[in-house]
């Protein structure tokens, strides 16, 4: 099952990736200078690769998640590295007195 989900996951990454590069450049520096209106009922709201990109982002969100679900059970808690550091006192080396 895991390993479904993880090819699932890289085919998603790699259509996300594609799709986001096909899609057309439309400027505006990020936003600036645009209204929130002007953004909400544009043209290009409603095209085709919008509609795909969103879907295809949230199959990728989804298939993160639950390879990280799936993932996760095969965690056993384990100690803390300073848990197995012991001290070995006869190793230390000693601190040579003054003359």
């Amino acid at each position: 099952m895991e390993n479904i989900l993880l090819v699932l996951n890289i085919l998603f990454a790699i259509i996300l990736v594609l799709l986001v590069l096909m899609q057309k450049s439309e400027g505006g520096a990020l936003g600036i200078g645009v209204s929130q209106e002007n953004l909400m009922f544009s043209k290009t709201a409603g095209n085709f690769m919008t509609k795909a990109t969103a879907v295809v982002a949230t199959m990728f969100i989804i298939c993160s998640l639950a390879l990280t679900i799936v993932s996760r059970g095969d965690l056993t808690p384990t100690n803390s590295v300073l848990d197995t550091i012991e001290e070995k006192t006869e190793d230390t080396p000693s601190i040579p007195e003054n003359n």
